[in-house]
């Protein structure tokens, strides 16, 4: 039989007074822990309101709605936590002024071509499409996998930008004219809008080169301030209404084959984020870098068709002695870009190796396929 214990007073004071001394301890070191604990959710949870600015008309099929499926795209990955407001050309800052805009920190993010900063960065064109260049696969290829987006950061590092790939329109129309083009003397002297290192081709082979945003091309079209312009493909050609004030449509785009867009990010904002919604600007950037050119494949041959059934425009090859030419100033033109300035030679030198050996592949690939059918 088990003895009773005899509990004194005493003891059971002494014991309750230990317990309420050790439970007192263990809230001093909860609350201790609390604010920590607090302070880490809060950041967590932070929401922010960003403001991109872009160099496309607002709602521009294709080009100016990418901007727009970007936000969509990270308020509901991030449950509201990061909000973007997209503002079209004009709207807070002129199209060409989206680069200085984020640059700044006036606003967080821009969308647009980096073609359009060669002023600033001379070997920009690369990021975006140069004259007789890789095509938007093979872009995607050197920029992902190939060391062409270290090389593109490295571009921008110094102005304090953050830049990723964000679009492509697949291969170009070569532009609208005002009047046929059958040899490289029909060049001479012709305005036409044509940004990037393509327009210093134009202007090597006797025309007259500008570079007008988007949203002023028809009228200047239309009054005479140039003669010839590019700018997409049917798609947003047809939406702008190229074909009321031009009459010849030209293939191929020998200037842009493969032009991917910018989603340019002030480096600041961005390392403000929390990992996770830095991901996800990443990620939506890469979502509509390819759901673009998705978008361009699927609805460009239907535009062409009204372009061409309803509306009369003449559909013309450019003739292969004129594209001939075109290609021999491009040439000449990297070759003396490059032995001028270091940073253009690197980029240049790595971006066509890197075509070389893919277009290697394509030849046995992607072109010989095309000759199959």
């Amino acid at each position: 039989m088990t003895k009773r214990v005899n509990w004194s007073p005493l003891v059971i004071i002494l014991l309750l007074a230990a317990l309420v001394a050790t439970v007192s301890q263990l809230v001093v070191q909860k609350a201790d822990q609390q604010p920590t604990q607090l302070t880490e959710s809060s950041k967590q949870q932070k929401h922010y309101e960003w403001r991109m600015v872009t160099t496309w008309p607002k709602g521009l099929p294709g080009l100016g709605l990418a901007a727009e499926n970007f936000a969509r795209i990270v308020e509901q990955s991030s449950n509201g936590r990061l909000k973007v407001k997209v503002y079209g050309a004009g709207d807070l800052v002129p199209a060409l002024g989206v680069f200085d805009a984020v640059s700044s920190g006036s606003v967080e993010m821009g969308h647009g071509a980096a073609y359009y900063w060669k002023g600033k960065i001379p070997a920009s064109p690369f990021f975006t499409s140069v004259p007789f260049g890789m095509n938007a696969q093979e872009m995607n290829g050197w920029l992902y996998y190939g060391g062409g987006l270290e090389l593109y950061r490295e571009a921008y590092a110094p102005f304090n930008l953050m830049p990723f790939p964000a679009g492509n329109t697949g291969v170009q129309m070569a532009g609208w004219f005002n009047k046929e083009i059958n040899t490289i003397d029909d060049i001479q002297g012709t305005k036409m809008r044509i940004p990037g290192l393509a327009g210093e081709v134009w202007n090597r082979a006797g025309g007259v080169a500008v570079n007008i945003p988007g949203g002023e091309l028809y009228t200047a079209l239309q009054t005479g301030v140039i003669d010839a312009t590019e700018w997409v493909g049917p798609y947003n050609d047809l939406a702008l209404g190229f074909h009321q004030v031009a009459k010849y449509y030209y293939y191929p785009g020998w200037h842009e084959p493969g032009p991917t867009l910018e989603l340019l990010v002030n480096k600041e904002a961005f390392e403000s984020l929390p990992k996770d919604l830095q991901s996800i600007v990443e990620s939506a950037a890469r979502v509509v870098n390819q759901d673009m050119l998705d978008e361009y494949t699927a609805r460009n041959n239907a535009a062409l068709k009204t372009l061409i059934s309803e509306h009369g425009v003449q559909l013309k090859p450019l003739p292969k002695d004129v594209l001939q030419e075109l290609r021999k100033h491009a040439d000449a033109m990297y070759s003396e870009f490059a032995a001028k300035d270091p940073f253009f030679a690197k980029v240049y030198e790595h971006y066509r190796r890197f075509a070389d050996q893919v277009a290697q592949y394509h030849d046995i690939s992607e072109q010989a396929y095309y000759e199959a059918n």
